[in-house]
């Protein structure tokens, strides 16, 4: 007996509904970064969204209840990246960044480019970008967090190359003055104590050399970053931890460059290759070498904010 056959306007039905959810799938594999199970190649990049979402200068009269009857707890929040600057200290500007849209994926708004190639080989890797006063946390060179930061001021700038994350502690009082206290704080120079943490932002660079953080995002950082591992004597360096790139200084003779619409359409283009000859994650750095030398002792070296 013959199977019974389907009629043609139906089988082209089924066909193009078929086509549809492949079509759905492979979008949304594209926008949340994934690629098929078995894949061996390549994620292709991803569009850099930020180039596409425009944006106006809002002018502010009102403080804190104006902005709170304008936006959403999640704009707001937005809103501080955006801005560079905590809910604090935004209610305090004459005019704030707004985008013209509204996205629930942040990462659509980040000046950072949404992949690095630099970083593509590593687990994770964080970006710090000082002249745009943001950070970035990539995951084999695709972004998977940002937001705003607040580095260090004009005579006590935050030093640009290459670092990695060493030591955590959920909170540290500073040395400069023990009344600074500094929540989910992650060492990165030990022998000066600079480290990213908690602290508030005042929509431009006022620490004493360390670089500050959103609470949100410390916390983040403090959880998503890796540690180095000692040996049982603590004195060398095994693996390093997450390894971290500050980029470039802030000019602090111009605007910030965040306020500018025109350099919002363009956004940050990263260095291509930051550290050549030398690869963003090694196996481990070598025994007894000077990068390697991490005594105990030291963690109670200066701690600045």
């Amino acid at each position: 007996m013959e199977p019974l056959r389907q009629p043609l306007s139906l089988r082209i039905l089924h066909f193009q509904a078929t086509a549809q959810v492949i079509l759905t799938i492979a979008f949304i594999l594209t926008l949340t970064g994934l690629t098929p199970v078995g894949s061996c190649a390549q994620p292709a990049p991803f569009p850099d969204f930020s180039k596409n979402i425009e944006y106006r200068l809002e002018p502010l009269s009102g403080g804190l209840q104006q902005v709170k009857e304008m936006f959403s707890n999640s704009q707001l929040m937005l809103l501080e990246k955006l801005n560079r600057c905590d809910l604090k200290h935004l209610v305090r500007h004459n005019s704030i960044v707004v985008p013209l849209s509204w996205y629930s994926n942040e990462l659509m708004y980040s000046p950072l480019p949404q992949t690095y190639n630099w970083a593509k080989q590593c687990p994770k890797a964080l970006v710090v970008h000082q002249p745009a006063q943001c950070f970035g946390g990539y995951e084999y060179g695709r972004l998977v967090r940002w937001g705003p930061i607040s580095s260090g001021r004009r005579n006590r700038q935050t030093p640009d190359g290459f670092f990695h994350l060493n030591w955590r502690s959920r909170g540290k009082h500073s040395t400069v003055d023990p009344d600074w206290y500094m929540p989910w704080y992650f060492n990165f120079e030990n022998k000066l104590g600079l480290s990213l943490h908690q602290y508030s932002l005042p929509c431009q660079p006022a620490s004493h050399a360390c670089i500050r953080l959103l609470e949100r995002d410390a916390k983040w950082l403090y959880h998503w970053g890796e540690q180095w591992k000692l040996d049982s004597k603590g004195w060398n360096v095994l693996e390093p931890g997450t390894p971290l790139l500050i980029v470039g200084h802030y000019n602090f003779a111009e605007s910030p460059p965040w306020r500018s619409i025109k350099w919002l359409a363009h956004g940050v283009e990263l260095p291509e290759d930051p550290t050549p000859g030398r690869k963003p994650c090694p196996a481990a750095a070598p025994s007894g070498s000077d990068e390697s030398r991490a005594a105990d002792a030291g963690r109670q070296e200066p701690v600045s904010r």
